[in-house]
């Protein structure tokens, strides 16, 4: 992390991800210096750096509270989706209009969780567009099939895709007819078993 006083935005740099004279760096004008020693809107500490919200309050959090807001948010799935903006989370304290709105903020939750927050966001993405997501394990591949369609074929392509055959409705391997909940279809299988030995 580098911060320098006469620009009001922190860069960060990465150990494992150096950078040449001819990258440029994204600023996260919403991570600054606690020069007000202003208290964390989570665990009252008054730390430096500091992620201010774009709310009209200007609620600060420090960076360790941040991580972990993110990466509670995301464990649970509860990340915005907006729109414009893409995956984003609010103000911690709920404020309104107070998304954030420069993505590359989310970088400061390492590698993994920022992985993770991509992959969350574009599976939101395809769900928000109707999409479905392939329900084999390991698989997870968003799907665009057109409206209406039931018979889902996961095609593989590009790295991505195993080729699993699914019904839209239940996930379940594609079939013709009504779809059966796992206790229906367990119980079918009880009933056959049981008048078989009747």
């Amino acid at each position: 992390l580098s911060c320098r006083s006469q620009f009001p935005f922190c860069l960060f740099s990465s150990k494992t991800h150096p950078t040449s004279d001819s990258e440029t760096s994204v600023p996260l004008s919403l991570i600054t210096t606690n020069s007000r020693c202003i208290s964390c809107i989570t665990c009252a500490d008054v730390r430096s750096p500091v992620l201010v919200f774009q709310c009209i309050h200007h609620h600060v959090i420090c960076l360790d509270c941040f991580h972990l807001y993110c990466v509670t948010m995301l464990n649970n799935r509860q990340f915005v989706h907006d729109p414009v903006l893409g995956y984003s989370l609010p103000c911690v304290a709920g404020c309104p209009d107070s998304l954030i709105k420069e993505q590359h903020h989310f970088r400061i939750l390492g590698e993994e969780q920022y992985n993770r927050y991509q992959r969350y966001g574009a599976e939101e993405y395809v769900l928000q567009r109707g999409g479905v997501l392939c329900p084999t394990p390991g698989c997870g591949a968003g799907l665009l099939p057109e409206p209406g369609v039931r018979r889902i074929v996961c095609e593989p392509s590009s790295g991505m895709g195993c080729g699993f055959v699914f019904c839209r409705e239940c996930k379940e391997e594609y079939h013709e007819g009504e779809c059966h909940t796992p206790l229906e279809a367990q119980g079918a299988t009880s009933q056959k078993v049981g008048t078989s030995h009747s």
